[in-house]
């Protein structure tokens, strides 16, 4: 007489399947993962050791330890990897923490004439000033293991999102003077118009002296996002006579 089929009780939730099928189909994820996430879908639809190891291509026990797994952490902490035996990380975690926060602060505000971090400047930072902070275990981290910690928090120092920001505390007074002058032009403008239709009306022929601007207004833009390092063109020589042909 055959031995009764042992069927181990998983319970998977509507959210944890579509996880699960999102990580079997994806092409980024650990292939350890998606091949526990086949497992554990697989077990769902037939409940067999046998059947399921067939279909992944894995060996009936490793589909018993991955269900003993789910059984005992739950369904997607199965997916992971168990910790391995080896000795304790040199690096503690608050080593860890203080380098993140380090690395999410301006190189600037400790000292480096630098507005961005790269993984090779925290690397020499944290060896130099790691220690007087307390933290002697980073007095010869290597840049790799800076990556290494910095992607685990999923902290990338190094981009920008937004580049356009508010450091200015007088950012407000400054921005109303802009608009003041801006409102100025308007007004002048207008001003003007309407002394040249009076003037127009008019029959001295000195009348149009009255119209002559007494107020320049020069307006120029500046591009934070771009950096002048060169000219894309000669500048052109001056001609006498002609004033348009000069660039500034």
């Amino acid at each position: 007489m055959a031995a009764l089929r042992k069927v181990v009780e998983i319970s998977i939730e509507e959210v944890d399947v579509a996880k699960l099928r999102s990580i079997a189909r994806s092409r980024t994820e650990p292939a350890g993962r998606v091949e526990r996430a086949r497992i554990l879908l697989g077990y769902r639809e037939d409940p067999s050791h046998y059947a399921v190891g067939r279909a992944v291509g894995v060996t009936h026990q490793t589909v018993q330890r991955c269900l003993a797994r789910a059984a005992r952490f739950g369904v997607m902490a199965a997916l992971n990897d168990s910790p391995r035996p080896g000795r304790e990380p040199e690096i503690t975690v608050e080593a860890r923490a203080w380098l993140v926060s380090l690395a999410c602060q301006k190189p600037k505000d400790v000292g480096h004439p630098h507005e961005l971090w790269t993984t090779r400047l925290l690397a020499r930072h944290a060896r130099e000033h790691g220690p007087a902070a307390g933290h002697a275990c980073l007095m010869r981290i290597a840049q790799g293991t800076v990556c290494k910690i910095l992607a685990d928090q999923e902290v990338k120092p190094h981009k920008v999102r937004y580049y356009l920001e508010r450091r200015d505390p007088e950012f407000e007074a400054k921005m109303a003077e802009v608009l003041c002058v801006y409102q100025e032009v308007a007004i002048l403008r207008a001003a003007e118009a309407d002394a040249t239709k009076a003037c127009s009306a008019e029959p001295e022929p000195e009348a149009a002296d009255k119209i002559e601007p007494n107020v320049a207004f020069v307006s120029y833009d500046e591009k934070p996002g771009i950096q002048a390092i060169s000219n894309t063109a000669p500048d052109l020589p001056s001609v006498a006579g002609d004033v348009h042909r000069a660039r500034p």
